[in-house]
């Protein structure tokens, strides 16, 4: 098999040219086919702080900033001036809803026509009496066109608590509570950390959403998404060119195909368009400030790109 895997001797030799594998492969890059989904990263502020989370939000990092509405108004712009068949708007951090203009984002998505995702960890900045005003609102007027993604790390309290602070689970569930009330499209996202098959997982989530009534499918990845665990320190494979046909697998498959995302750095004077939503501040991947510079290809030379979008076939769009 072509896959490029070396001996944990030689893992430091791995990811380092931007092309070309450790072994003088070509390495596998991925074109921009028909951007479906464009995310924005509202900022690495977050209520809480969890294990190992990819981006290291935090109620301190602010490596990310907070993206402004008029941001916003900007890439939609630029979205419509290049002929981008962009379907949904997505929104994830940090918590979003620590972004003062959140509701506001979400509105401006909604009203030019777009599907919205918005990651969310459901606790106490949705549950801000203001916000849960706006987003009363938005449900009410736009319905399944308005999608919430909660993160819930596993069904069991305590499993999830140990990853995401004492609490989190209970208060998690009564914000989805809050949502399931008013008629709100709500979606989970949990993670394969723990010693259990995926159908022990999704059977975990289908108790709990049957015990809560919650209409979420637990079989379906795409409204129950395990997401599996990104380690920076493991041996993944490098993917070369050859890998597509030895997999079986398209470059169209790859979530770099189909998204880009805007992020504005600590400093910077404008956002920047990154290639991937799990490498925020891997400036390798960062495309320039505007969409007609992120319509490069995308080199897959980071050990996510294997192990998470390769080999692991996970996507974040709904």
């Amino acid at each position: 098999m072509n896959i490029h895997q070396t001996n944990l001797r030689d893992e430091g030799q791995k990811f380092r040219h931007r092309t070309r594998t450790a072994d003088g492969q070509v390495r596998a890059s991925v074109a921009l086919q028909e951007p479906s989904t464009l995310w924005f990263n509202t900022g690495t502020l977050c209520n809480i702080e969890c294990v190992n989370c990819y981006i290291e939000s935090s109620p301190r990092n602010d490596a990310l900033v907070y993206l402004s509405l008029a941001d916003v108004a900007e890439y939609l712009a630029q979205i419509a001036a290049r002929r981008w068949p962009v379907g949904e708007i997505g929104f994830t951090g940090g918590e979003p809803f620590m972004n003062p203009d959140a509701p506001a984002m979400l509105r401006l998505a909604l009203e030019r026509g777009y599907r919205v995702l918005v990651l969310t960890n459901a606790m106490r900045p949705m549950m801000r009496p203001r916000i849960q005003d706006a987003l009363a609102a938005l449900i009410g007027e736009y319905g399944d066109l308005l999608t919430f993604r909660i993160s819930i790390d596993h069904p069991d309290p305590a499993k999830n608590d140990a990853i995401r602070g004492g609490g989190s689970h209970a208060e998690a569930l009564a914000g989805m509570r809050w949502l399931r009330d008013r008629g709100a499209r709500c979606h989970v996202a949990g993670r394969n950390l723990w010693d259990e098959t995926e159908a022990e997982s999704r059977a975990g989530f289908a108790a709990l959403y049957a015990a809560e009534g919650f209409a979420i499918d637990a079989e379906n990845p795409g409204e129950t998404l395990l997401f599996p665990e990104m380690d920076e320190s493991a041996d993944v494979p490098e993917i070369t060119n050859a890998c597509w046909g030895i997999l079986n697998k398209s470059p169209r498959d790859v979530m770099c195909a189909s998204s880009r995302m805007v992020v504005r750095r600590k400093g910077a004077a404008r956002p920047s368009v990154v290639a991937c939503t799990l490498l925020p501040h891997d400036l390798a991947f960062d495309m320039g400030p505007s969409l007609a510079e992120a319509e490069g290809d995308v080199w897959l030379n980071h050990r996510h790109c294997a192990k998470f979008c390769v080999l692991g076939g996970a996507s974040c769009s709904v």
